[in-house]
């Protein structure tokens, strides 16, 4: 850990969580390392802003999760075992996007499938209605509306796998997602090729067949692949 380390002040309600999260993203950062001694007590409580109760809760929830130990007479420590897991969401803001497209495709295939075999009427008409937007954002171009409208449509489609961890996986995906489709050199206009592709994804979830499902999911998402 080089340099004294900074953090924002909090004013949301669960502060517990905020302290977490910060030093949660200064770990998976690097700036606080594996045998790294954090900060005293009293140094924590002035540079979150909280009182005494809240770092303790927030260190206890650290150690409890595997992050930190606690040595009597010493200190708190960020445990230098290679166990130490970092949270999915920063690993995917810095990976390449390659290998977040990836991800995405083997995700993808299992929840157009399970949705294909789940799907309600009313899964059916959020599809539609984000698939609308789409559209509508092609012919407008309008760039920003196209990206939240096509992430939202892929969501839909998680939520109709009813499988919640799915659902909760692709949450954390679709922030990184938007991320990565903002950055692609794509030309939007009413003939874009992939709206035939999402339309027949669509009709095959519809339709209840996870085979075509997953058959159009892959062309969508080698479709992407290809203009990394």
């Amino acid at each position: 850990m080089n340099g004294k380390l900074s953090f924002k002040a909090l004013n949301q309600p669960k502060l517990v969580d905020e302290v977490v999260n910060q030093l949660q993203h200064k770990i998976s950062s690097g700036e606080i390392r594996p045998g790294d001694k954090l900060p005293i007590e009293p140094e924590l409580m002035e540079l979150f802003g909280v009182g005494r109760s809240t770092i303790r809760e927030a260190i206890r929830v650290l150690v409890h999760a595997g992050l930190l130990e606690k040595k009597q007479g010493y200190g708190t420590y960020l445990k230098s075992a290679p166990v130490i897991q970092e949270p999915l969401v920063h690993r995917l803001h810095r990976a390449e996007l390659m290998e977040v497209f990836e991800a995405r495709k083997m995700l993808e295939v299992e929840i157009s499938r399970l949705a294909a075999l789940r799907r309600e009427d009313e899964d059916l008409r959020n599809m539609r209605q984000h698939l609308d937007t789409r559209s509508l954002a092609l012919q407008q171009n309008n760039r920003d509306l196209y990206v939240k409208s096509d992430i939202e449509f892929h969501l839909s489609i998680a939520i109709a796998s009813k499988n919640g961890v799915i659902i909760d996986m692709f949450r954390t995906f679709s922030h990184v997602l938007s991320d990565a489709m903002s950055k692609l050199n794509q030309e939007y206009s009413s003939h874009d090729p992939q709206s035939h592709s999402h339309e027949q994804l669509y009709e095959a979830i519809r339709g209840m067949n996870p085979d075509v499902a997953v058959s159009w999911t892959l062309k969508i998402l080698e479709g992407t692949m290809a203009e990394l």
